[in-house]
């Protein structure tokens, strides 16, 4: 009776100890897991069973990406442009090379990729009268070093519709074709239209009197390689009536 009575004792004390291993749990052995909680000591996810960084990007902190369970830095990721390499821009969080003038600052224009403030130009025809084109840029006369000279090379001004030379014309440039001889500059000379007439013609006729002065100043024995000539067209004509279309028509000289 009394055997009976301590099997008994021993199983209800055996019950007991499964109860209480039951109602405490068994934590698995990290990085295994059965929910967020046995991953929560490494402020981690429970994934798949296994303890993880993420399970989607937004767990992950600014710049990075969930990656397989691992939040990796996002390449080329940025908050300004100071964090982006030279000539890139920080775009929708991104460095990269600008793609239109939209995604510049204010004042600013996309040229290749790279926003800047400078003028830029494929010709000397895209800047104006006093700048030149160079390396993609338009450069002010007033940047570029030339020899000093005595004398002033006056403009040549034309008849409605025509290249051909005024009596007025011919007196101008016999000034101008001693100014030459003194120098040994060389000069550009930039013909021009009034406003009237398409954009192609404009240019052709403006063509015809730079020639037409570049003739004539090589017969009173300037050397037509000093002479470079630029057509306009109606690009810088500001007229507005017949008065003012006259100092339109003509052709100018810039030294070089």
């Amino acid at each position: 009776m009394n055997s009976f009575r301590i099997f008994l004792l021993n199983g209800s004390i055996a019950a007991a100890a499964f109860a209480l291993v039951i109602a405490s749990g068994c934590t698995p052995d990290y990085p295994k897991c059965e929910t967020d909680k046995d991953c929560a000591a490494k402020k981690e996810f429970c994934v798949a069973g296994k303890c993880q960084q993420c399970r989607q990007s937004s767990d992950c902190q600014e710049g990075f990406a969930c990656n397989s369970g691992r939040c990796d830095k996002i390449p080329g990721f940025c908050q300004n442009k100071s964090q982006c390499p030279a000539g890139q821009e920080c775009v929708a969080n991104r460095c990269r090379g600008c793609q239109s003038d939209k995604e510049c600052p204010a004042g600013a224009k996309c040229w290749k990729g790279v926003c800047d403030t400078k003028k830029h130009c494929a010709k000397d025809d895209d800047c104006a009268q006093n700048e030149d084109c160079v390396a993609g840029v338009c450069v002010s006369d007033n940047s570029k070093k030339v020899a000093p000279v005595k004398c002033t090379l006056g403009s040549v001004y034309f008849d409605f519709n025509e290249s051909a030379l005024t009596t007025d014309a011919t007196g101008t440039l016999a000034r101008n074709a001693d100014c030459l001889k003194q120098v040994p500059n060389s000069v550009t000379i930039v013909g021009h239209t009034d406003p009237r007439g398409t954009a192609e013609y404009n240019i052709a006729l403006s063509e015809r009197r730079a020639q037409s002065v570049q003739a004539h100043l090589s017969r009173l024995g300037t050397d037509a390689g000093r002479m470079a000539i630029l057509p306009r067209g109606s690009l810088d004509a500001t007229g507005t009536n017949e008065p003012t279309w006259a100092q339109d028509r003509r052709a100018d000289f810039k030294w070089r």
